[in-house]
């Protein structure tokens, strides 16, 4: 075995990379180890079409829970845009009508909204209802970087105990029908409860709750921003600090197995030491390992995503059925399709029955029009834009089980893209110079074996409430800043850590805080 280090991290994602930069920045070493050729994770830039100057967040791509903190305290030199627009949503029964939310024009909004509904109050009830929960965002964000707080404290704190039971207590449906009058008001909002996580609008599970929560306290507003550059340019600065600070990171060096006290096995047989071990993969994944290094293995579930994924290059963005709205506008922001509350609860009931959901539920945004930089010189003065689809309630049994292959899903996701467009999207599809369509789906299959992800769970399981009861220990280190594997000397990193999730380099952060205090004692 080599000579021991401070840390060893297993898995090369973003989180990893934080806690890399923090630990070697505080004087201590640390290895971390990536089976692939790079590093990033899902957070990553790459070309997909040969011979096509585009380079897409191919995974990943849109950032809302990236601390200020972790910016400035690694020095990392990240742009992130916000958009203007917040979302259009074309009426699924009357696409030649729609609601466009304008972040920067009230009246507009109001305006959209009566058009869309008839209703002169769905627009007042909707910013009332962003409103109500901005003390959520205001209140929890700041503790994410910070020692778990009790539930009770949070809870206090927030102001609004009715709101608190609302989103914490009773299923998210609840609450979708009690604020808005409209079926289409209802799935705006509630979409944000389903990124990732299969779940209908009254799951007891609050599976939904969970995902909805983190997505509405982002940066402590909710808004979800556009990394220029890519999400490459994120992993990148996070890599190049971390580099810069000491920490040494190897790429091809797939973990075969560990154990409790501290030895990492390489494939090829080499073996690193470690007097404190990282996970930066999932629970699942964890597991496995352990038991390879001859650790009892533990009662770990078995994660499911239940999303696909659609990056493609357009010619020109495609003409609306709504000829009242600017293609610009309405794909600058998140693009609703087939997202009314009934139709996402349908959706659910039809994949939980075995088949694909009819329409598939799905939105979409176009990169390139708020960061055209990820667009070579010639695509620009073209015209080309990007546009990504992300598609709801594909669960990974659907795909595991052949159901749901990607041409499946590709055409699937095709038909209710064509329901809203005044042209069929395949007109408007950039070729590639083989005169291949520009066009790459990616499902949860291909998250498990490209990036590791058990059943192509973007959240490396289901999202945990980001606070601690008001009873369970909180100890250790570990224990404290909700980091604890379950075994000792080996912390999560990663997403499956308590307030991980999505591009935030919480999981990271937070491991390696409780990192230094193991070290310091």
């Amino acid at each position: 075995m080599s000579a021991i280090r401070d840390v060893v991290i297993v898995g090369g994602g973003h989180n990893a990379l934080v806690a890399a930069a923090y630990l070697a920045r505080a004087g201590r070493t640390v290895t971390v180890l990536e089976r692939r050729a790079h590093v990033g994770g899902a957070a990553v830039s790459e070309r997909p079409w040969p011979g096509v100057d585009a380079r897409l967040s191919r995974y990943s791509y849109l950032v809302s829970l990236l601390p200020r903190t972790v910016i400035d305290d690694l020095g990392l030199r990240i742009r992130l845009e916000r958009r203007r627009y917040s979302s259009y949503t074309p009426l699924p029964d009357a696409p030649d009508r729609g609601i466009l939310i304008d972040n920067a024009d009230a009246a507009a909004t109001a305006a959209s909204f009566a058009r869309a509904t008839g209703d002169d109050r769905e627009a007042a009830r909707f910013a009332e209802f962003y409103e109500r929960l901005a003390p959520l965002g205001a209140t929890l964000f700041p503790t994410v970087t910070a020692p778990l707080r009790r539930e009770a404290e949070v809870r206090s704190a927030t102001g609004d105990d009715a709101l608190w039971d609302a989103v914490t207590r009773q299923p998210l449906g609840s609450l979708m029908r009690d604020s808005f009058d409209t079926d289409v008001a209802r799935g705006i909002a509630f979409t944000d409860g389903l990124i990732g996580t299969f779940a209908r609008s009254d799951e007891t599970s609050l599976r939904q709750n969970r995902c909805f929560l983190y997505h509405v306290i982002g940066g402590g507003t909710g808004d979800w921003d556009v990394p220029v550059g890519g999400m490459g340019a994120v992993s990148g600065e996070l890599e190049r600090a971390a580099r810069a600070a000491g920490a040494e990171i190897r790429t091809d060096a797939e973990v075969v197995a560990m154990t409790p006290d501290g030895e990492v096995e390489i494939a090829g047989g080499e073996r690193l030491g470690a007097r404190v071990v990282m996970s930066g993969v999932g629970a699942a994944v964890l597991d496995r390992l352990l038991r390879a290094g001859g650790a009892v293995g533990a009662d770990v579930p078995q994660p499911e995503g239940a999303q696909i994924k659609v990056n493609m290059l357009l010619s020109r963005l495609p003409r609306l059925r709504d000829t009242e709205v600017d293609p610009w506008a309405a794909f600058a922001g998140t693009f609703h399709i087939n997202e009314t509350l009934s139709q996402l609860d349908a959706a659910y009931d039809r994949a939980a029955g075995g088949a694909i959901p009819d329409p598939l539920p799905a939105e979409i945004y176009c990169h390139s029009l708020t960061d055209p930089s990820i667009l070579g010189p010639e695509l620009r003065a073209s015209g080309a834009q990007t546009l990504t689809l992300f598609g709801l309630h594909v669960p990974h049994r659907l795909v595991a089980n052949g159901t749901a292959d990607r041409a499946a899903l590709w055409d699937a996701a095709e038909r209710s893209v064509n329901s809203v467009l005044a042209e069929p999207i395949a007109d408007v599809v950039f070729r590639a110079p083989d005169g291949s369509p520009c066009i790459e789906a990616r499902t949860t299959g291909d998250l498990e074996r490209d990036l590791g992800m058990v059943g192509g769970d973007i959240f490396h399981g289901d999202l945990s409430w980001p606070w601690a009861t008001n009873d369970e220990p909180l100890e250790t280190p570990a224990e404290r800043w909700g980091v604890s594997s379950g075994v000792e000397g080996v912390l999560l990193c990663g997403s499956s850590a308590r307030r991980g999730g999505a591009v935030s380099g919480i999981g990271g952060h937070n491991a390696a805080m409780a990192a230094l205090e193991i070290l310091s004692a």
